[in-house]
């Protein structure tokens, strides 16, 4: 599974739901958002289709991915309707082979995205719920050929990390998004859905694999998918929790381009409880998504080839963020 997922896609929404349900107005013309994400991801359970590979920790040969994304994002409201962002992200990655005891590293500024936004309905709406439409671009910032050190028979030698710590995948894509939502009484019912679209096929990445299907990194498409409701902890106005399910994964194909190359498609399907606490300008939210299903699909040249390859997955997720309007 690759390590930039999504998520930053899905803060807007919740916070101008939120501008919806307490403040009993949208976020005016001209206020600037800036927003600081933090995500956490340990993965070591290595799944086959929905299958565990539980022999991997018996045996010592898990592969455990450390992954911490930072990512910095602004948001600026121009219109009542209208409203356009940036997100910067960087991580700071490392992946332990156990059998091996290799350990390389990555990090680094990640792939920048780019979008706009706009409501169908022109804020604010009397019956307090609204739906949007969002498109943008991811731009290629990230260094697809990331190398470090590992020990082999004849001393170190300076290789590719693995594609799941990459920081980028080399090429342009295209986002397109739905936001909506709906306020009855306190609580806020919220619906969001991203995709990422890589056209690329390859980027001529070597992965060192020994399968000639699979020398070649992919650039996959990403999405996200969440749902869910939020309500005010009774006697306060500031505390609320929401409860959700999430949906994120890389498809076995894209819908534009190849999808040659080696990756490591499937999806999670999570339960995402999470608490909000806003004063003033600041909104402090966290979210710990639980993985209910997790399931590593077969890829191409998995399916060329006969075979279903795996993946290391995550126990939990911790994504941390804080907002001010401005």
């Amino acid at each position: 599974m690759a390590a930039r997922q999504c998520a930053p896609g899905l803060g807007a929404l919740t916070t101008s739901a939120l501008d919806y349900n307490l403040a009993g107005k949208p976020v005016a013309p001209g206020k600037w958002r800036i927003t600081t994400t933090y995500r956490k991801q340990y993965s070591h359970r290595h799944f086959v289709g929905t299958v565990e590979q539980k022999q991997r920790a018996a045996q010592g040969t898990e592969v455990i991915n450390d992954i911490h994304l930072i990512d910095f994002a602004v948001n600026y409201q121009h219109t009542p309707r209208w409203s356009f962002s940036a997100s910067i992200p960087v991580m700071i990655a490392s992946r332990l082979s156990s059998g091996s005891g290799q350990l390389v590293h990555s990090k680094g500024l990640t792939d920048i995205m780019i979008g706009a936004r706009t409501w169908l309905w022109r804020p604010p709406t009397e019956s307090r719920q609204n739906i949007a439409i969002g498109f943008g671009v991811k731009i290629p910032s990230g260094t697809p050929d990331v190398k470090d050190y590992v020990n082999t028979s004849q001393g170190p030698v300076l290789r590719n990390v693995d594609q799941s710590i990459q920081l980028g995948d080399g090429g342009w894509g295209i986002t397109g998004s739905v936001d909506m939502f709906k306020v009855i009484k306190q609580a806020t019912l919220y619906a969001s859905g991203i995709y990422l679209s890589n056209p690329r096929g390859t980027n001529g990445v070597a992965t060192g694999r020994s399968r000639p299907s699979e020398a070649i990194m992919s650039g996959p498409d990403q999405y996200l998918v969440q749902a869910g409701v939020t309500h005010p902890v009774p006697k306060t106005r500031s505390l609320l929790f929401s409860v959700g399910g999430r949906m994120e994964g890389v498809p076995v194909r894209d819908i534009f381009g190849s999808s040659k190359g080696f990756r490591r498609p499937g999806y999670v399907i999570s339960f995402d409880p999470g608490a909000i606490y806003i004063r003033g300008k600041n909104t402090l939210s966290v979210n710990v998504p639980v993985p209910l299903q997790r399931n590593r699909t077969r890829s191409v040249p998995d399916i060329q080839d006969g075979r279903h390859g795996d993946a290391a997955f995550a126990d939990y997720l911790l994504i941390v963020s804080y907002s001010r309007s401005f």
